[in-house]
């Protein structure tokens, strides 16, 4: 058996996700994003969906893998609300 290693966009690639629209599965509170000085969330998302614009941090929930590692690095609260999709949203990982 061969194993072969893959890049994570492919890895990623392989995934469905099936957003909702209606509903944020996360929620942030901007000011206190704001506030944090190390915006551990920049470094720590597998789908790279925190990003900082002009000072100000940006996600968006649409790529998320729902690992919820950015609601455990998140200290200074800016995460007010983190739950999995509704039923039958979210991602679903065809390789395990």
């Amino acid at each position: 058996m061969t194993v072969k290693k893959e890049t994570i966009e492919y890895l990623i690639n392989l995934d469905r996700i099936k957003v909702d629209e209606k509903q944020a599965h996360i929620v942030l509170d901007k000011e206190k994003c704001a506030k944090c000085n190390d915006k551990p969330c920049l470094l720590v998302c597998p789908a790279v969906l925190y990003t900082l614009e002009k000072g100000e941090l940006h996600f968006d929930y649409a790529g998320c893998l729902e690992c919820g590692t950015c609601r455990a690095v998140c200290k200074n609260g800016g995460i007010v609300e983190w739950r999995y999709p509704r039923g039958s949203l979210g991602v679903s990982y065809r390789q395990g």
